[in-house]
């Protein structure tokens, strides 16, 4: 593991430690979002992602009045290497915040995530009602030149106030999944990610 990254799981660890969240900018470097950006899957994703739904396994179901994106889940076996890349990087990240925290974390889900332009996801917390297995949530923005007029923030509710988080190539977001309720503000442009959940439990088991 190089300097760089350690020095950016530091500030994860310190952030999730005293503020329950972390913001790292570069977490992804611009010569490692552009080959992300070129995959098929995002230039045609939305003529081959899934719309998003809301709750789990039988509870799901379609509600854009709450959220609009449109996903696809990550198949850590077969993602190309620009995706691979990442996952490395994630990988890197459950052994730092174990050995630091002491959280137990054993795997992670991610999806490649499209918000069309004027999209949203209102207020919610990303822990399950009948599955508390997510403990971490992880995004990694994939948008270029992003200006703040262009809107689609991720507004995350604090005790005291509300952060809003402007979805810049590259910068990372990490948070408590189990305490911090959030949403995703409408944008004027198309708004891209990697998103996903790291888990106290091996992912595999969460389809059984």
């Amino acid at each position: 593991m190089n300097s760089t990254l350690i020095d950016k799981l530091n500030l994860v660890a310190d952030g999730l430690a005293e503020h329950g969240f972390a913001i790292i900018d570069d977490f992804l470097s611009s010569q490692e979002v552009q080959p992300i950006l070129e995959l098929d899957e995002f230039k045609n994703g939305l003529l081959q992602f899934k719309k998003a739904g809301i709750g789990k396994l039988q509870d799901k179901q379609i509600n854009e009045a709450i959220r609009g994106d449109y996903i696809q889940w990550v198949d850590r076996a077969l993602a190309p290497p620009s995706i691979q890349a990442y996952l490395a990087k994630q990988n890197e990240l459950i052994s730092f915040v174990n050995q630091n925290l002491f959280l137990s974390l054993k795997d992670y889900e991610v999806h490649m995530t499209i918000y069309p332009a004027g999209s949203y996801y209102k207020r919610h917390l990303d822990q399950f009602k009948k599955d508390d297995h997510r403990k971490l949530s992880v995004i990694c923005y994939l948008n270029e030149n992003w200006k703040e007029e262009e809107g689609g923030q991720l507004r995350i509710y604090l005790p005291e106030k509300h952060l809003d988080v402007l979805p810049a190539a590259g910068r990372l977001v990490c948070f408590r999944s189990d305490q911090l309720e959030h949403e995703v503000l409408a944008a004027t442009r198309p708004r891209l990610s990697l998103t996903g959940w790291i888990l106290d439990q091996y992912a595999e088991l969460r389809h059984l």
